[in-house]
């Protein structure tokens, strides 16, 4: 029996978070940050775009798409799971900061895949790798020394390599990801907090626990991220790493990776090397 995807984020709850977050006059430089990441990359590419589908997204991300708009001639803002039904709707679709919080990934890139006409591009920004170590490990510490155990309160984070398996996975063209790793440092716990309400990244997993952080909680938790993870002038680190995935929907035209053994010149000659075959060491 199929028992759907796994629920790993309280739906209701993100979308609490992101309706407060709406409401900040400054979502963060980390915002601005993957939202210009997507218009370096979009500049790259000499087309316009008609038809632009952006995923469920924050206003300042919109104002800095809407800065580049030479790169599509009208855009949809739309939800982060269950994407229009209407296939091949889009030749554009974008997505900044959201879709690390979904619960069925993989569902929503193949949705993504399906709204794109053929040659359609698909690029999105969101947080993995190492995103938030400092604070997670800051949190179980904290949790164990006071309550002898743990619960989840930082979202899993995916690894590069298994999001562009993903990209192959949903059926795009041309699959690239790539990652950036940003490191803010702050002058105060409290501020890093505030980043992430502005964001609307505060806990919204499923498994969470119900009852609010107490103010003891929340002192040994800043106490353990200052211990461990301040410069020498006191300023707490915090790393976040900005996975960019990009796609394009197939198309006759793209370019097609060789086949098999129809390699004209050795790789050897190209590199100006000498070739070893395999089980020979060099200089036998």
């Amino acid at each position: 029996m199929n028992q759907g995807p796994p629920r790993i984020f309280d739906r209701r709850a993100l979308s609490l978070h992101r309706e407060r977050a709406s409401r900040f006059s400054d979502n963060g430089p980390l915002i601005q940050e993957a939202t210009t990441g997507i218009a370096d990359r979009l500049s790259a590419i000499n087309r316009q775009f008609i038809d632009g589908y952006v995923i469920d997204t924050l206003d300042t991300a919109m104002q800095i798409l809407e800065a580049n708009a030479r790169y599509w001639s009208y855009a949809t803002l739309g939800a982060t799971e269950g994407l229009p039904l209407h296939d091949m709707s889009f030749d554009l679709v974008l997505s900044v900061l959201s879709l690390h919080a979904v619960n069925d990934l993989p569902g929503v890139l193949a949705q993504a895949r399906r709204l794109l006409r053929p040659d359609g591009l698909f690029i999105a920004a969101l947080f993995g790798g190492e995103t938030l170590t400092e604070l997670r490990q800051s949190l179980s510490a904290a949790e164990l020394a006071i309550n002898h155990g743990v619960s989840p309160r930082v979202a899993p984070f995916g690894d590069v390599r298994d999001l562009g398996g993903l990209l192959q996975r949903a059926g795009f063209a041309l699959p690239v990801a790539d990652i950036e790793r940003t490191v803010i440092r702050y002058g105060a716990f409290s501020t890093l907090v505030n980043d992430l309400r502005a964001m609307g990244e505060t806990n919204a997993l499923f498994e969470r626990s119900r009852k609010p952080m107490s103010r003891v909680m929340l002192a040994a938790t800043a106490e353990s991220y200052a211990r461990h993870f301040a410069d020498p002038d006191g300023k707490l680190r915090a790393t976040f790493d900005i996975v960019y995935l990009t796609g394009w929907a197939p198309h006759e035209s793209q370019q097609k990776p060789l086949k098999p053994a129809s390699a004209t010149v050795r790789l050897a000659d190209a590199l100006g090397t000498t070739e070893v075959p395999t089980g020979e060491k060099p200089g036998q």
